[in-house]
C-alpha cells in the first residue's frame, strides 16, 4: 500500500519557477528573424500575440489542467469532456500533427546554422541542402528515440542552455553594443526599409509602430508570430502543485509574459538593427546578424562556433519532442480511437509505428524545400500550415473551457478564472477571436515575401491543413469496436 505523502514535505512550484518553465516552453530563437523582418511593427505583433493569445491561453489551460489533473490533463481530456470523444481526438490529433509540420521549420533553421559552421553561408539559401539536412537529422532522431537512449535527455538539457539561452543573451548584448558605438541602425534606414517608417508632409520620417495594412496579406506574419507564443498549455499541469494557485498562477503567467516579450523584442531588435529587413532570411537571419557583427570586430572565428551551438540547440529540441506528442496520441489507443497497429510499442515503450509515420510525413514536407525557389518562402509556408493546425486546436480548447463552465459549473477547479460565466467568457472569447483572426490571415500570402504565385501558396497551405484536419474524422468513421484495448 502506498503511504500518503506528508503535506509538509510537498515542494510547491513557486511563481518564479513556473514563469521560467513557461518561458522555456515558449521562447525560441528561430522566431527572431521573422519578427525582425517586420521592423518596428514587431511591437504591434508581439503585443497582439502576448495579450490576445498568450495570457488567455495560459489562464484557460490552467483552469482546465487543474480541473482534470487526476485524469492526466491534456487537450484530449479537456475537449472530450466538453464535446465528446470525436472532437477530443481531433484536438489531440491537431496538436500532434502541428508538431509534425513544425519539425521541418525548426530543422530548416538548424540547417542554416550548420551552413555557417561549414563556412558556407550561401548553403542557407539552398533548398536541396536544407531538405537533405532535415531528412538526415530527423531520421537520426527517430532512431535514437526508438532505442530509448538516455542521451536524448542530456542533449535536450544542454541544448537549451548552450543553443538557446547563451546565443539569445549574446545577440542582445551585441545588438546593444552595435547601437552604442554609433553603427547604422538598419530598421531606421529609410533607404533599405520602408515598412517600418512612414513619411509626413515635410518629407521627414518617423517610426511606424503599426503595420501598413493594404490587405490581409500585410498581416500574414501575424499567424507565424502568434505561433511563436504557443505551447503554454504544456505547463498547465503545474497549477495543482502551486500554493494559492488562484493568486500565484496569474502572477506567474504575467511574469512569464513580460519576460517573453522582453526577450523577443530585444533579440528581434538586435537582428533588425544589423540586417535590413529586405535581406533578412527567415531561417538564417540570426546567423546573418552574428556574422556581420563578428566581422565588424574581427571575431570571424566565433561565427562557426555560434552556428554549431545554435544547431545543437535546435536539434536537441527536436530530439526531445520526437516522442513527446506521440505519447498523447498513443494514449487515445486505450479509448479505441486509433487502430491497434498504430499503437505498437517496442521493448523500451517507444511508439514505433507512429514514429515511422512521423518520419515519412516529415520527409514529404521537407521536400517542399527542394521544389521551392526561395528557402524563406518554403519555411513560411510550413510555418503557416503549422499555425493553422495549432490555432484550430486552441479554438477547441477555448470553446471547451467556456462550455464546461456553463454545463458543469460544480466541477472542482483548483484554479478558476474569476468573474463567473462573464469572466471566463471574456477571457476565452478574446482568445478564441484572436486565434480565429490569426487562422484567417495564415491563408493569405505575406506581402513582404517573394511568393511568386499567390494561388500556389494558398493551395499548399489550404490543402495541407485540410488533409491533416480530415484524417481524424476519416479514422473516426472507420473506427471499429475491436480497436479498443
Amino acid at each position: 500500500m502506498r503511504c500518503p505523502m506528508n503535506k509538509a514535505l510537498v515542494k510547491h512550484v513557486s511563481v518564479l519557477t513556473l514563469a521560467l518553465m513557461t518561458v522555456a516552453s515558449v521562447v525560441s530563437l528561430r522566431g527572431l528573424p521573422m519578427m525582425a523582418a517586420e521592423g518596428l511593427t514587431m511591437f504591434f505583433y508581439i503585443a497582439f500575440a502576448a495579450f490576445i493569445f498568450l495570457l488567455p491561453a495560459s489562464m484557460i489551460a490552467a483552469e482546465l489542467g487543474s480541473t482534470f489533473a487526476d485524469q492526466g490533463g491534456g487537450v484530449y481530456t479537456w475537449v472530450k469532456e466538453a464535446f465528446g470523444a470525436r472532437l477530443g481526438f481531433t484536438a489531440i490529433w491537431l496538436q500532434w500533427s502541428q508538431n509534425i509540420v513544425w519539425y521541418p521549420t525548426v530543422l530548416g533553421y538548424a540547417a542554416s546554422c550548420l551552413a555557417y559552421l561549414f563556412l558556407k553561408p550561401e548553403l542557407a539559401n539552398n533548398g536541396v541542402y536544407t531538405g537533405s539536412v532535415i531528412f538526415i537529422v530527423y531520421w537520426f532522431a527517430i532512431l535514437v528515440a526508438m532505442k530509448g537512449s538516455s542521451a536524448v535527455n542530456s542533449v535536450s538539457k544542454y541544448g537549451v542552455v548552450l543553443g538557446t539561452l547563451l546565443p539569445g543573451v549574446v545577440i542582445i548584448i551585441l545588438g546593444a553594443l552595435w547601437a552604442d558605438q554609433g553603427n547604422p541602425i538598419a530598421f531606421l534606414d529609410t533607404e533599405t526599409i520602408t515598412h517600418s517608417v512612414q513619411s509626413v508632409s515635410d518629407q521627414s520620417f518617423h517610426a511606424r509602430f503599426l503595420p501598413h495594412i493594404s490587405g490581409l496579406g500585410s498581416l500574414a506574419f501575424l499567424a507565424g508570430i502568434v505561433l511563436l507564443f504557443a505551447g503554454v498549455e504544456v505547463q498547465a499541469v503545474q497549477v495543482s502543485d502551486m500554493e494559492n494557485p488562484g493568486r500565484n498562477f496569474p502572477l506567474a503567467m504575467l511574469l512569464a509574459t513580460v519576460i517573453t516579450i522582453l526577450l523577443f523584442i530585444m533579440g528581434s531588435l538586435a537582428v533588425a538593427a544589423v540586417i535590413p529587413a529586405k535581406d533578412i532570411s527567415l531561417t538564417a537571419g540570426l546567423m546573418q546578424a552574428y556574422q556581420v557583427i563578428f566581422d565588424k570586430y574581427n571575431l570571424h572565428f566565433l561565427t562557426p562556433i555560434m552556428g554549431l551551438l545554435m544547431a545543437f540547440g535546435a536539434i536537441g529540441g527536436v530530439m526531445s519532442w520526437v516522442t513527446g506528442p506521440s505519447r498523447g496520441l498513443l494514449a487515445t489507443a486505450k479509448e479505441g480511437e486509433i487502430p491497434p497497429a498504430l499503437a505498437k510499442v517496442n521493448k523500451v515503450n517507444a511508439p514505433v509505428t507512429i514514429l515511422i509515420i512521423q518520419g515519412i510525413i516529415v520527409s514529404i514536407l521537407a521536400s517542399l524545400y527542394l521544389v521551392m525557389d526561395n528557402v524563406s518562402v518554403a519555411f513560411f509556408i510550413l510555418s503557416a500550415m503549422t499555425a493553422s493546425l495549432y490555432l484550430l486546436m486552441y479554438m477547441l480548447m477555448f470553446a471547451a473551457a467556456i462550455y464546461l463552465r456553463i454545463t458543469k459549473p460544480d466541477l472542482p477547479r483548483q484554479f478558476k478564472i474569476p468573474g463567473g460565466i462573464i469572466g471566463i467568457s471574456l477571457v476565452g472569447g478574446i482568445g478564441f477571436l484572436g486565434v480565429t483572426f490569426g487562422l484567417i490571415v495564415a491563408f493569405f500570402p505575406p506581402s513582404n515575401l517573394p511568393i511568386g504565385k499567390p494561388s500556389l501558396y494558398v493551395a499548399l497551405v489550404s490543402v495541407g491543413t485540410l488533409i491533416f484536419l480530415c484524417v481524424p474524422f476519416i479514422m473516426q468513421s472507420m473506427k471499429k469496436a475491436s480497436w479498443k484495448q
